[in-house]
C-alpha cells in the first residue's frame, strides 16, 4: 500500500486504540475498540448493536479490475506470571514495570471479485514471565462488482460462545477497514451517489483529483484526507490536536508516565517521542495555514 493511502489507512486503523492519558487506568481505555468492529454472530445476536458484517459499496465507471484489501486489528492478550506461575496483574521484569493489558496485532485480507473466506490460527507466545496470545478468526470478504458498483461485505463467521465484551473483542475484528483499487476504471465519490454502506464511509484517497482508490473507514471522512505534514507522529487521537496532546503528555506526572510506559509498547514509544521534540518542534504545532480546497 502506497503513501500517502497507507498513512491514511493507519491513522484510522488506530483511531482510538488508546486514548490520551494512555494509561490502562484511564477511564476511557477501560472500552476500546469502538470503532469498526465485525464481531462473532453470537455476540451480535445478544447485542445488535455490535454488528457481525460491515458493507462497502462504491460507485465506478468503467469496468476496471478490483482489488479490495480489509484490514483490521486483532486483540493480543498480555498475560503476566510470577515465579509460582501464577497469574498476577503488574510485575517487574529485568527493570521494567509492566501490566497485564491488551495489545493488537495488524492483519490484513486481500480479495478480488468472489467470495474469500479466510482463518487466522489461535496461537500463544511466551517469553519468561509474559505470555502473548490471540484467539482464532475466521471470516468472509464477499466482493461483488458490476458496471456500475463494486460491494465489499466483511462478515465474521468464528465461533464463540463467550460471556462478556472483552472476550468478545478477542475474536473480533477490530478497527475494520477497507482499501479498494480499481485499474481500467475510476471510483465516483460517495457524496454524489446513493450507495449503501453499512457501518463504513467510502473516501476517495490519493493525490487530488485521482480516482483509483477508495478507503472505506468506521468514522466519517472527506474525500482526500491528509495527515498534517507537522506532526511528529501517530497518537491514536488522529482528529485532535497534536500540540494539545504533546502538552498533556508532557504534563503528566512521574507516576502517570511510569503506568503510560507500563501498560503498552506503543504508549511508551509516544511518551520517548514527545520527550524528546525539540522547541523548534513544539513551534511546529502552533499550526499552518493552507489554501482551502
Amino acid at each position: 500500500m502506497r503513501d500517502p493511502v497507507r498513512a491514511i489507512a493507519d491513522a484510522v486503523l488506530y483511531e482510538g486504540y488508546l486514548l490520551w492519558p494512555y494509561r490502562r487506568s484511564a477511564t476511557k481505555n477501560r472500552q476500546r475498540w469502538t470503532f469498526g468492529g465485525v464481531y462473532p454472530p453470537a455476540h451480535s445476536a445478544a447485542h445488535p448493536d455490535d454488528p457481525s458484517a460491515l458493507q462497502a459499496q462504491v460507485a465506478v465507471e468503467g469496468t476496471p479490475r478490483v482489488e479490495a484489501r480489509v484490514r483490521f486489528l486483532h486483540v493480543v492478550e498480555r498475560a503476566l506470571f510470577d515465579r509460582d506461575g501464577r497469574r498476577v496483574d503488574e510485575l517487574v521484569i529485568d527493570g521494567e514495570r509492566h501490566l497485564a493489558w491488551d495489545e493488537a496485532t495488524e492483519r490484513e485480507v486481500v480479495a478480488t471479485p468472489g467470495r474469500t473466506q479466510f482463518e487466522i490460527a489461535g496461537r500463544t507466545n511466551r517469553d519468561g514471565a509474559m505470555r502473548r496470545s490471540w484467539q482464532r478468526v475466521t471470516g468472509i470478504v464477499d466482493v461483488q462488482a458490476d458496471d456500475s458498483r463494486v460491494t465489499v461485505r466483511i462478515e465474521n463467521t468464528t465461533p464463540w460462545d463467550g460471556a462478556d465484551r472483552d472476550d468478545a473483542l478477542r475474536h473480533t475484528f477490530c478497527s475494520t477497514h477497507v482499501v479498494l483499487r480499481a485499474e481500467g476504471g475510476a471510483f465516483v465519490s460517495a457524496t454524489e451517489t446513493d450507495c449503501e454502506n453499512v457501518g463504513l464511509w467510502p473516501v476517495l484517497v490519493g493525490e487530488e483529483g485521482a480516482r483509483d482508490t477508495v478507503l472505506a473507514a468506521p468514522i466519517i471522512l472527506s474525500d482526500y484526507p491528509q495527515i498534517a505534514p507537522e506532526s511528529p507522529g501517530d497518537l491514536f487521537d488522529a482528529t485532535e490536536i497534536d500540540k494539545l496532546l504533546v502538552l498533556n503528555v508532557l504534563a503528566l506526572t512521574p507516576e502517570e508516565q511510569s503506568e503510560m510506559r507500563a501498560s503498552d509498547p506503543r504508549a511508551c514509544e509516544i511518551l520517548e517521542r514527545c520527550a524528546s521534540l525539540s522547541p523548534d518542534d513544539l513551534m511546529r504545532l502552533h499550526g499552518a495555514l493552507r489554501e482551502a480546497r
